[in-house]
């Protein structure tokens, strides 16, 4: 089992959205949303989904609550025939390697990881290290690494990590690159003769990186916009830079009207439930509400970009 035949199976290349968790009123796990959360996505034509990650407050539940929510979307996926990754990072380390066992009897599509949060890695070495031990929990599952820095305050420069592994993490395919560092994206793009696939995770930037070669990308604007990020793809694609410009502005501005209001989870499960079927309640984490003040001056900025929220949610 090496390397070369992890990388020849591991051929998803495309979007992948970063689902959020539903939660009830009183804090609990809302798993009856999901299936109909998959099928939203499906009929938008998203074909990846990214479980337990930053949007999906992985890092805010126990690991019976994550194992639930893979469980249920490991369940709704089937039925959808969309790639499944769970997220397993986050967690004291022996979770890590509990969730991520998990996950790989599950016989997910991938799995990705955070890095040692407290621990924090600050060479190369030491994050090969960490994820070496993850490969070896899930051995027969495609590893990912998350990099997302101004999360976890871990600056490794992609480019060096992933030109250092070379076949010592043997399920290793690629990372989650969420970073506005996009010389260092590129750089990672081009790590080690194009090996690894780089996702970007990065919202305002699609049109630009997608100009430098990035054509993968894990996006949680795909949750509220999926038709603007999938036209604004079809437009790079076609070279008219000019027009993706343009689509790209108005992403940015949705993104902007949303997130400037502070805890971007409940501001992005909000503008959710108002511009879909899906309402997945509240974030897990205190401020766990936004005012109505604010959910009105949201509504206000959305109707001004050409949406269409709707003004009775709260």
């Amino acid at each position: 089992m090496d390397n070369e035949r992890f990388r020849l199976s591991y051929t998803y290349r495309g979007l992948i959205v970063p689902v959020l968790t539903p939660f009830s009123k009183n804090g609990s796990l809302n798993l009856n949303i999901i299936p109909q959360y998959a099928t939203y996505l499906a009929k938008k034509g998203i074909k990846g989904i990214l479980v337990n990650g930053t949007n999906g407050e992985g890092m805010s539940m126990s690991v019976a609550e994550r194992k639930l929510v893979a469980d249920a979307w490991v369940k709704a996926a089937n039925e959808t025939k969309q790639h499944l990754m769970v997220q397993v990072g986050g967690a004291p380390f022996p979770d890590v390697i509990e969730l991520a066992k998990h996950a790989s009897s599950l016989n997910v599509d991938s799995i990705l990881c955070l890095p040692e949060l407290y621990f924090k890695p600050t060479t190369p070495e030491q994050l090969i290290e960490y994820l070496q031990t993850i490969g070896k929990a899930a051995p027969k599952t495609p590893l990912l690494y998350y990099h997302i820095p101004m999360m976890t305050n871990v600056n490794i420069h992609m480019e060096q990590f992933l030109a250092s592994i070379g076949d010592r993490i043997p399920s290793f395919v690629g990372i989650k690159f969420t970073s506005f560092n996009l010389e260092e994206g590129a750089q990672a793009l081009r790590a080690d003769n194009k090996k690894y696939i780089i996702f970007l995770g990065n919202n305002q930037l699609i049109n630009a990186a997608y100009a430098l070669g990035m054509k993968s990308f894990i996006l949680s604007t795909l949750n509220m916009f999926p038709e603007l990020v999938l036209d604004l793809l079809a437009v790079c694609k076609n070279g008219d830079m000019l027009k993706a410009k343009d689509m790209q502005e108005k992403l940015s501005s949705s993104v902007a009207a949303i997130m400037k209001h502070g805890n971007r989870i409940q501001a992005t499960k909000i503008a959710m439930a108002l511009l879909t079927d899906i309402d997945a309640g509240l974030s897990r984490t205190p401020p766990n509400s936004i005012s109505s003040k604010i959910v009105t001056t949201m509504i206000k900025d959305l109707t001004n970009l050409g949406y269409q929220p709707k003004i009775k949610y709260y």
